[in-house]
C-alpha cells in the first residue's frame, strides 16, 4: 500500500485548473430569462390594476356613491344641491374617469408592446435597448399617474369655486383658508401614497430588473472586449 502524502495531495489539488461553473452564454440565458418575466409581472399587474380600477368606477357609477360624496362635501360650503349641479358634476366625473382609463390602457397596451419585443428579441444590445425603454415606459406610467391626480385635483378645485360663483356663496377668510390647506394636504396625501404605492409594488420589481440590466451590460462589455 503506498504512503499517503499530504503535500503532494494539496500539491495536486492546487494544480487543478478551476473551471467556471456557468459561462456567459449560462449566465446570459439565465438574466434573459428573468428579465423576461419581471417584465411580464408589471404587466400583469397593470393589467390587474386597470380591470380593478374600471370594475371598482362601474360600480360606483351604479351606486352613484362618488357623485354624492362629492356633493355632500361641498354643501358644506353653503353650495345648495340641485339637480343641474349633480349632472353637470357627473359629466365632468365622467370625463376625468374615461380620460383615466385611456391614459391607463394606453400604458397597458405599451407594457404589453414592450413585452412583446423584449421576449422575441434575441440580440444582446438591442434586448439592452428594450429593457431600458421598458423602465423608461414604467417611470413615465408613474409619473403620469401622479400628475392625473395633480390636474384631475385642480379640475374639480375650479368646479367649486365656479359653483360657488354661479350660486354667489363667499367663503369667509378662514373658511377659505381651512379649504384651501385642505386641498393642498389632501393632495400630497395622496400623491405620497401613490408614490409609496409604486415604489413598493413596482420598485421591487424594477430593482431587480435593473440589477439583471447591469449585469447584462458587464457580459455585453467583456464580449466586446474580446
Amino acid at each position: 500500500m503506498p504512503d499517503f502524502n499530504l503535500d503532494d495531495l494539496k500539491k495536486t489539488w492546487q494544480e487543478q485548473e478551476v473551471r467556471p461553473k456557468y459561462g456567459n452564454s449560462d449566465i446570459l440565458e439565465m438574466l434573459n430569462h428573468k428579465s423576461r418575466n419581471y417584465v411580464k409581472y408589471i404587466l400583469w399587474i397593470s393589467v390587474i390594476e386597470f380591470l380593478f380600477f374600471t370594475g371598482l368606477s362601474v360600480f360606483y357609477i351604479f351606486k352613484s356613491e362618488e357623485t354624492n360624496s362629492f356633493i355632500s362635501a361641498i354643501e358644506k360650503l353653503g353650495v345648495q344641491k340641485t339637480p343641474g349641479l349633480q349632472h353637470e358634476f357627473a359629466q365632468l366625473y365622467n370625463i376625468l374617469k374615461a380620460v383615466s382609463f385611456l391614459i391607463t390602457g394606453f400604458f397597458v397596451v405599451k407594457f404589453y408592446q414592450n413585452y412583446r419585443r423584449i421576449n422575441l428579441e434575441a440580440n444582446l444590445k438591442k434586448f439592452i435597448l428594450q429593457i431600458i425603454v421598458f423602465r423608461r415606459t414604467v417611470n413615465h406610467f408613474i409619473l403620469a399617474n401622479i400628475l392625473l391626480l395633480i390636474l384631475f385635483t385642480g379640475i374639480l378645485t375650479v368646479f367649486i369655486f365656479r359653483t360657488l360663483s354661479v350660486q354667489n356663496i363667499t367663503l369667509g377668510q378662514p373658511t377659505l383658508v381651512g379649504f384651501l390647506t385642505g386641498i393642498g394636504i389632501a393632495t400630497l396625501g395622496s400623491v405620497g401614497l401613490i408614490w409609496l404605492y409604486y415604489r413598493i409594488v413596482y420598485g421591487i420589481i424594477m430593482k431587480k430588473l435593473g440589477r439583471n440590466l447591469s449585469q447584462l451590460k458587464d457580459i455585453e462589455n467583456s464580449t466586446d472586449g474580446e
